[in-house]
C-alpha cells in the first residue's frame, strides 16, 4: 500500500472495539455446499466466518484492512484463517480462488463510487463462475436525524447523498437501492431481503441483503 489508508485511523483504534450485527441468513448458506470455499471480505473480528464455521463449512478464510481487528479476532477464534489485507482491494488471491464471497458493512465504510466499483471488480475476478456474493449493507434511512447528517454533508464537501461522519469520526455511506444494483452488472440478482439491524453506534436501522451470482 502506498501510503497509510487514512481508513485505518479509525477502524484501528475506535473500531477495533465495536460489535458488529448483520445478521447471517442460514436459509441462504443452507443452499451453498459444505465444501465452498468462502471468502469474507473486510472480516471485521471474524464474526460472521466463526458463524459459519459453526454451521459446517470446512474452507473459510476472512480479510480486512484492520490489523487491529485482525488481532482482536485471532484472540477470540485462534482456529479460524484470517489475514491482514496490505493493499485494499487487491486480494493475494489468484482468479476464480472462491465459491463465495461475503461483503458484510463493508460497502458502508467506503464512500467513494469509483472505490466501490473497484472492490466489486476484484471480487468478480477472485468469484468463480457462478460463484455467489452475498452482501449486507446500509440503506437510506427516513429518519430526520439521518436526512440531516446526508445533506449537511453533501453541502459540505460535495459527497452522495448518504454519505456522512459519525459522532466518533468515521465516514460511512447509507446507500439507495439503485446504486447497490448498479454495482452488480456481473451478477444475477438471485435473492433480496430488507432486515433491521443495530449499527455498530447502537443506533436501530434498516439495512438490506443481497445474493447475487457472478454469470
Amino acid at each position: 500500500m502506498n501510503g497509510r489508508d487514512p481508513r485505518l485511523t479509525y477502524w484501528d483504534a475506535v473500531g477495533a472495539e465495536k460489535t458488529f450485527t448483520h445478521p447471517v441468513d442460514p436459509g441462504w448458506t443452507a443452499t451453498m455446499g459444505r465444501e465452498a470455499r468462502i471468502l469474507d471480505y473486510g472480516c471485521g473480528y471474524g464474526r460472521v466466518i466463526a458463524e459459519l464455521s459453526r454451521q459446517g463449512f470446512s474452507d473459510v478464510s476472512g480479510v480486512d484492512l484492520s490489523s487491529a481487528l485482525i488481532a482482536r479476532g485471532r484472540r477470540l477464534h485462534p482456529d479460524l484463517r484470517l489475514a491482514v489485507l496490505e493493499s485494499p482491494p487487491h486480494l493475494p488471491y489468484p482468479p476464480t480462488s472462491f465459491d463465495v464471497v461475503l461483503l458484510f458493512a463493508v460497502l458502508t465504510c467506503i464512500p467513494n463510487d469509483d472505490a466501490q466499483r473497484a472492490l466489486i471488480a476484484e471480487l468478480v475476478r477472485v468469484l468463480a463462475p457462478g460463484g455467489l456474493l452475498y452482501i449486507s449493507d446500509m440503506v437510506l434511512q427516513d429518519d430526520e436525524r439521518n436526512r440531516d447528517r446526508y445533506a449537511t454533508h453533501a453541502r459540505r464537501f460535495g459527497t452522495p447523498y448518504g454519505v456522512f461522519a459519525t459522532d466518533d469520526g468515521a465516514v460511512v455511506r447509507h446507500h439507495d437501492m439503485a446504486g447497490l444494483y448498479a454495482l452488480l452488472p456481473e451478477f444475477d440478482l438471485m435473492e433480496e431481503r430488507r432486515i433491521s439491524v443495530v449499527t455498530m453506534n447502537g443506533h436501530p436501522a434498516r439495512a438490506v441483503q443481497l445474493l447475487a451470482r457472478k454469470r
